[in-house]
């Protein structure tokens, strides 16, 4: 594993610090006999032992899925591995998305109740198989008392307990095991005899999702529902200037129009009539003149920080400069990645209602208890009042960890006196959302005669994500924390970054793959006000681009293969080494058709490690990738299948971004507005991609966002063996 692996771990660690509290407690260790506080129905009899789990007198297993599912197969993966150890099947247990409470936490980020940063399986793969030993042998305790037997001589397989040649159902020591003490500790099932983790099982979710049964955020319907648009400004505009609402207010179904922070909201009877109004409103913005900058500006003001300012040291080793003056060879290159709009398929969208000193909120969101926390404080009510009803999430990718659309959705509410969903069009989330912070990045490096890197010293110019991110989720983590704390904290940690110390998401894999002695990594702080956050794999979603394009260059001034040369520099990670050889010996053994040519990157992130080789060929400038051979280590896959899909999603993405994702600017505006200015990888642009998994029994790492970062810089070394271009920017666009 990777010695660096801070991301959005260190910043919720960061923030139990600035916070005051932060921390809750993941315990696991309640008593047999049920809690009321749990925030969800308990079944007259049932044996309820944590948040987690309740099994009901009739024998149905109910898993409370603790981590929110947005296509990345999390209610699949987490069900089976508590599956494995209370002895049912997961397609036996009925899957519910968990609502908010401590036991929800995860471990990866503090117990905060946040999906994020590829951690659901890796955080809860212990504790949810002690969860699930600890059932299983507290009901192995009651049916060795009802039927008056010796436990050895009790096993519980398929959701029935074995006795000689008999089954009893699961339903029939429940009372009794509800009775007694619940073990602090159970010994876990030996691997060898695992019969659900390991294997490949359809995904759980798969025939709600495929019937249109499965309910997202967007498909929530309630009694006197109505419906809001928001008319927003430039994504730099300050505020409101004014505006004028009468063609709004006579259109039909028109409620109320409604002047937010963020814009001027119509609400209405019906979606399509509050969409109409907002689009008739008449606004003019505040924009000062910081906020009206352009794309080309903005590219010449990150040149300019790049060569003028030295930017704060972190990740020093060794000693560069006796580090260059061994080297024999030496190459130096800048790279450049844009904003990126997350672009999900289900746009943002929340329901809230208040009703008196209550309220609920209906949204699917990565942090449900987040969610909780921005209706409390911004209706000003106890947390404990508001209901989080979780949902599917329609694609996440970081996005729906922000909360805005909440709070607008919270002010609309008060205002109307009404439950409201407001729904973002994709233009809304395109121009007014958060992005992939843009970056320039430069690196050189030197090689000595046998190809070994002696010196790298990396270089990143841009905005860190961490403070905004303080800043949108402090209010809701702490929904009772003073506004001046919130922003002492928010500005502490602004200045902190920009005159200190770096972000840990601004320079993450710049410099933890590859045996580096004498290194240095620099950043420079440069901010145009876009409102920045997570996006999927966060930081290594540029770091690998410019990374493993340089290692590239370094390849080929060293003469050597590039995975060859990419496993010399590797002897310190045999994680990695091991993926970039076994896909070095694949792409040393393929024989692509006349025109394509093959390119390889590997990465390392969220403690897995992926090494990719993409089949490319280049007409008229126009680049077509015909195949990718991905090679994941991941340690132990629970569900081969899901990490399948998940290395395959990854690349889809990420090869999105790379051949046609970026967010320019006009005036403080954002140009693109949905996908005929933002395109999607399209069907006939997808490559056939095989996924080769590492066998392994280490324990599980990061599925959902490691396949990402090895495409784009796979792709361009796959452009420079067919054209000899070396391309250093993205989107990859040949000459």
């Amino acid at each position: 594993m990777n010695s660096f692996q801070p991301t959005r771990r260190q910043f919720m660690k960061s923030g139990a610090l600035l916070g005051g509290g932060l921390v809750f407690g993941f315990s696991l260790t309640g008593c047999g006999g049920g809690n009321a506080a749990y925030p969800f129905e308990q079944a007259a009899g049932a044996l309820v032992p944590n948040a987690l789990l309740q099994i009901t007198p009739a024998g149905e297993v109910r898993f409370y899925c603790p981590r929110d599912e947005m296509g990345q197969g999390v209610t699949t993966g987490l069900t089976t591995i508590i599956a494995e150890e209370l002895g049912v099947a997961p397609s036996a247990i009925d899957v519910r998305l968990a609502s908010v409470h401590p036991d929800y936490g995860n471990p990866a980020f503090g117990n905060v109740q946040l999906t994020g940063g590829s951690t659901a399986v890796s955080a809860h793969y212990l504790p949810l198989r002690e969860a699930g030993a600890k059932v299983r042998s507290v009901l192995l305790d009651a049916a060795a008392k009802d039927l008056g037997l010796p436990r050895s001589a009790l096993s519980l397989e398929d959701g029935q307990i074995l006795a000689g040649g008999d089954r009893h159902p699961l339903g029939r020591f429940v009372a009794t095991a509800a009775s007694l003490p619940f073990p602090e500790t159970a010994d876990l099932k030996n691997p060898s005899d695992f019969r659900y983790i390991g294997k490949e099982m359809p995904r759980l979710d798969s025939l709600a999702k495929a019937t249109g049964v499965a309910q997202f955020g967007i498909d929530v319907d309630l009694p006197d529902l109505h419906y809001a648009a928001i008319k927003h400004g430039p994504v730099l505009a300050t505020g409101v200037a004014s505006y004028d609402a009468s063609r709004a207010e006579a259109m039909p179904g028109v409620v109320q129009v409604v002047e937010l922070p963020s814009g001027v909201a119509v609400v209405a009877q019906k979606y399509w009539q509050a969409k109409q109004a907002a689009d008739a409103l008449e606004v003019e913005w505040t924009l000062d003149d910081a906020g009206r900058v352009n794309s080309a500006q903005l590219r010449q003001d990150y040149a300019r920080a790049l060569e003028a300012e030295e930017g704060i040291a972190e990740a020093e080793a060794g000693d560069l400069e006796s580090g260059f003056a061994a080297a024999q060879q030496q190459v130096e290159s800048d790279y450049w990645a844009p904003f990126l709009s997350h672009a999900p398929l289900e746009p943002m969208n929340a329901v809230v209602r208040i009703e008196g000193e209550a309220a609920d909120v209906w949204s699917g969101t990565q942090a449900p208890g987040a969610a909780q926390g921005t209706v409390a404080r911004t209706a000003g009510l106890d947390p404990q009042k508001v209901r989080s009803h979780q949902t599917y999430l329609g694609g996440g990718f970081g996005r729906r960890a922000t909360l805005t659309h909440i709070e607008e959705a919270t002010r609309l509410a008060m205002a109307t006196g009404k439950p409201v969903k407001l729904i973002w069009s994709r233009e809304d989330d395109m121009r007014n959302g958060f992005y992939r912070p843009a970056s320039l990045m430069r690196i050189r490096a030197g090689l000595d005669a046998e190809g070994r890197i002696t010196a790298w010293e990396a270089k990143r110019v841009g905005g860190n994500i961490t403070p905004e991110t303080l800043e949108n989720a402090l209010p809701a983590i702490f929904p009772g924390m003073p506004q001046f704390l919130a922003n002492l904290a928010v500005g502490a940690s602004g200045s902190l970054m920009r005159n200190w110390t770096v972000d840990p998401t601004s320079i993450e894999g710049l410099f933890e793959d590859y045996d580096l002695p004498n290194r240095v990594v620099r950043h420079v702080t440069l901010e145009h006000g876009m409102p920045l956050t997570f996006w999927r794999s966060v930081g290594h979603s540029y770091t690998a681009f410019a990374k493993e394009v340089a290692m590239d260059e370094l390849a080929q001034k060293a003469g050597m293969h590039p995975g060859d040369f990419r496993a010399l520099n590797a002897q310190g990670n045999p994680r990695l080494k091991a993926v970039i050889e076994r896909a070095t010996a694949a792409m040393k053994a393929m024989r692509p058709p006349a025109g394509h040519h093959l390119g390889m990157a590997a990465h390392g992130s969220f403690g897995s490690y992926v090494a990719e080789v993409a089949e490319v060929s280049v007409e008229r400038g126009r680049i077509k990738v015909h195949k990718v051979l991905c090679v994941v280590d991941c340690g132990l896959a629970v569900n081969p299948d899901v990490v399948r899909a998940q290395m395959e999603g990854g690349i889809m993405y990420g090869l999105t971004a790379a051949l046609h994702g970026k967010v320019e600017l006009r005036e403080g505006d954002v140009i693109e507005g949905n996908f005929d200015t933002y395109p999607l990888v399209r069907m006939n642009e997808a490559p056939a991609v095989e996924v080769a998994i590492v066998a392994s029994q280490e324990h599980p790492t990061g599925v959902g966002e490691p396949g990402l970062p090895p495409i784009a810089p796979a792709v361009a070394n796959a452009v420079h063996a067919a054209t000899g271009q070396r391309l250093r920017a993205l989107p990859l666009t040949p000459a």
